[in-house]
């Protein structure tokens, strides 16, 4: 009987330095799972060293190391869909080259797949090896999608999980360009099970990361699957519009009254400000939801390919998998 393929997918950005371990830990797992056999998506996304050298090489050393160069740097979101376009596996398992996701859990999570669960959660019960401000940063924004998204996104599981050929079906008919692929993971539902690990540290080479970049990517998360900011203005230029309102009838009861006194200009600026303010702030955010509107409906591809290797050669030919 022939054993069931199970895909990895690592999307790689200047990561020369990490690649032999990588695959060496990955075959040390499957060998200790014999009745699977493996195949290995790397994404070259546009690194800048010598990734996509160091890949071909380990390439043609074993054809389960398939590459995908990409024409540019597209970053991880797009590069993790490219590798997801092509994996040909019963079921497939994306993941960072970095290490720090061991590949040891892989065993756990082929066990709970052979349960019949079609999506298997790796949730880090321990993030000892990432900074303090990260993990609080992250566990901030958890908090904040999970309380105004549409949809739950589970604290502490990145993209490092155990996708049933079903599941993965399911993820690949999400096209849009603006991607938050948490997001989309945990939209699709199908039967779940959680295991959890510790969190290593980076095996070699240092992070690509860095706030700016976590902080794109927790706003396309927020964006991408709420609208809640969008309702909060309305709520607020509401309560606004009232109060304006209400200081109006004020000022006309207080004339007729009192007679006509002289506004202070500080008051007046004071007031000016604070509008102008709270106006452009609520522009920027419907400007962030315009922005996507706009790249969604120009309908570019996400990704271009600039080479495949160790795929079969009508998939070289096409750029695309056979089916």
């Amino acid at each position: 009987m022939k054993n069931k393929l199970i895909s990895i997918v690592a999307p790689m950005y200047n990561e020369e330095e990490v690649l032999g371990i990588f695959f060496s830990r990955i075959r040390e797992v499957f060998d200790t799972v014999k009745r699977f056999d493996y195949e290995i998506i790397c994404i070259n996304d546009g690194s800048e060293d010598n990734t996509l050298k160091e890949l071909k090489k380990f390439s043609n050393q074993d054809n389960r190391i398939k590459v995908i160069n990409l024409s540019k740097n597209c970053g991880k979101e797009i590069a993790l869909t490219a590798g997801l376009d092509h994996v040909h596996g019963d079921a497939t398992i994306p993941m960072d080259c970095d290490l720090q996701d061991p590949p040891e859990v892989i065993v756990s999570m082929l066990e709970k797949w052979e349960e019949g669960y079609q999506v298997v959660l790796a949730k880090r019960a321990d993030r000892s090896s990432d900074s303090f401000i990260k993990r609080t940063t992250s566990s901030t924004f958890y908090k904040l999608i999970d309380l105004i998204s549409d949809i739950h996104i589970p604290e502490n599981v990145g993209d490092f999980r155990l996708l049933d050929r079903s599941a993965l079906n399911a993820i690949q008919e999400y096209r849009e360009n603006s991607r938050f692929m948490k997001g989309l993971f945990a939209s699709i539902g199908f039967r779940e099970a959680t295991i959890e690990y510790s969190r290593e540290p980076r095996a070699a080479g240092t992070t690509k990361w860095n706030y700016f970049k976590l902080y794109k990517l927790a706003l396309e998360g927020i964006i991408s699957f709420t609208s809640f900011p969008l309702l909060i203005w309305s709520y607020l230029g509401a309560i606004v519009a009232f109060s304006a309102f209400s200081y109006g009838i004020f000022l006309i009861a207080r004339t007729l009254i009192y007679g006509i006194d002289s506004p202070g200009y500080a008051s007046i600026m004071v007031v000016l400000l604070f509008m102008s303010g709270l106006i452009l702030l609520c522009l920027g955010v419907i400007g962030e939801y315009l922005s996507r509107i706009f790249i969604e409906i120009k309908g570019r591809p996400l990704y271009h390919t600039n080479g495949l290797f160790g795929f079969d050669k009508q998939e070289q030919k096409n750029g695309t998998p056979s089916e």
